[in-house]
């Protein structure tokens, strides 16, 4: 256990965290948001890592790297020297903690008054003035009511801002909106460039590969968020072809670069994508926890299920929600009791996380408590809430 991160590529720093979390998540260290749009680790100061592990990461993978051979052996070298049983000699590694308890599913009917307010909270956030809220709607409509929001979606597309008029573009890509292929063909030469790549992902959806080759190129682009959405899209797309052009991104110099490129990987069944998502839920860091399950839950693999299930009881709230969520999404309840828990907190961000891990739960008897952060005073609390209730399923 004490030399399990020291597999090759299970050492990064800070990561592009998915949409759900933009702007609203808070980590023990510093804000969320700082992690996300910068690697420079200067919110990590204040918590020092292990020495031992510091100094690992001076050898970690990327240009200028040693030879993945020498590394393994010069830190185990050091593990030895330096000693590695932290609990003392013939004490044993604690088990985890058990998650929180909690009651059996009850069968329960959703209500439809429930169903048409949050409807009602999705469409206001769609008309909010603030451009976040604009495409975390978009994202809520694409995620619970699919094509049946193509008007909103198709507005969405000629928005002034970069956020919006992206998650449109995704959004046309996973619906498969053929409506919307002549205002995407002139998102393709969008004067941002991650807005290219998300239209350029969505034509490929809608079966027009004339400018599939421009992913390659957008791989090499010197914008990092630019090849960020890339590795995504070439994730998102499914196509095995992809697999060659992610392997070259793994040694990418941005660390988010290289996190995105592991769960695309996953997604395209490639176990170096597992085994990299794997060693980041075991960082001492909790963004790179959070991104490590994140990545794992995207495919529906319950081989994953165990890397997620210990992460719903650590020191960070944030981690324990990110876990529930995932283990909803791969169809366990097990995290009920963190979600429940932590609806009640003061931080409207822990609020979030809770409604949103409820949603990917499903379970019908969280109507209550849904309902109650539904008409919470912080708009994003709502969205997130409008969200989950969507999700629930009927009994």
């Amino acid at each position: 256990q004490c030399l399990s991160w020291l597999d090759e590529g299970q050492v990064y720093s800070p990561v592009r965290i998915q949409p759900y979390l933009r702007d609203r998540a808070k980590c023990g260290r510093t804000r969320m948001d700082e992690y996300i749009h910068h690697s420079s680790g200067h919110g990590r100061q204040e918590c020092p890592p292990h020495p031992l592990k510091r100094w690992g990461r001076r050898f970690r993978r990327g240009p200028g790297a040693l030879p993945r051979v020498i590394v393994p052996t010069v830190l185990l070298l050091v593990t030895l020297l330096s000693g590695c049983n932290s609990h003392g000699p013939g004490k044993e590694f604690k088990p985890p903690k058990p998650p929180p308890a909690y009651p059996a599913s009850a069968p329960m009917a959703i209500d439809p008054g429930l169903r048409d307010a949050a409807e009602e909270e999705v469409d206001k956030a769609f008309h909010s003035p603030t451009a976040v809220m604009r495409a975390d709607a978009l994202e809520t409509m694409r995620q619970t009511r699919g094509r049946q929001e193509i008007n909103n979606i198709l507005t969405g597309l000629g928005d002034e801002v970069v956020v919006v008029r992206f998650a449109a573009c995704m959004a046309v890509g996973e619906l498969r909106l053929r409506q919307a292929r002549p205002q995407v063909m002139e998102l393709a030469y969008d004067k941002d460039p991650t807005v290219r790549v998300a239209a350029h992902y969505a034509l490929h959806c809608l079966g027009d590969k004339r400018l599939s080759h421009d992913f390659e190129v957008f791989a090499k682009s010197p914008d990092a968020d630019v090849r960020a959405t890339t590795a995504q899209a070439l994730g998102l797309l499914g196509e095995p072809t992809a697999v060659r052009i992610l392997h070259q991104m793994m040694h990418d110099p941005e660390p988010r670069v290289r996190i995105q490129t592991f769960e695309s990987l996953w997604r395209l069944e490639d176990s170096t994508g597992l085994n990299s998502l794997v060693g980041l839920t075991l960082s001492g860091y909790p963004d790179e926890q959070m991104a490590g399950i994140i990545g794992l839950s995207v495919r529906n693999d319950q081989r994953v299920i165990e890397h997620i299930r210990g992460s719903l009881v650590t020191d960070y709230q944030e981690v324990n929600l990110i876990a529930a969520r995932a283990m909803g999404q791969l169809g366990s309840d097990e995290g009920y009791g963190v979600a429940t828990l932590a609806a009640g907190s003061k931080d409207p961000r822990i609020r979030s996380l809770a409604a949103l891990a409820l949603g990917a739960i499903g379970r019908a008897d969280s109507q209550p408590l849904l309902q109650k952060l539904l008409n919470d005073v912080d708009a994003n609390v709502r969205l997130a809430a409008a969200t989950g209730i969507l999700q629930l399923k009927g009994e």
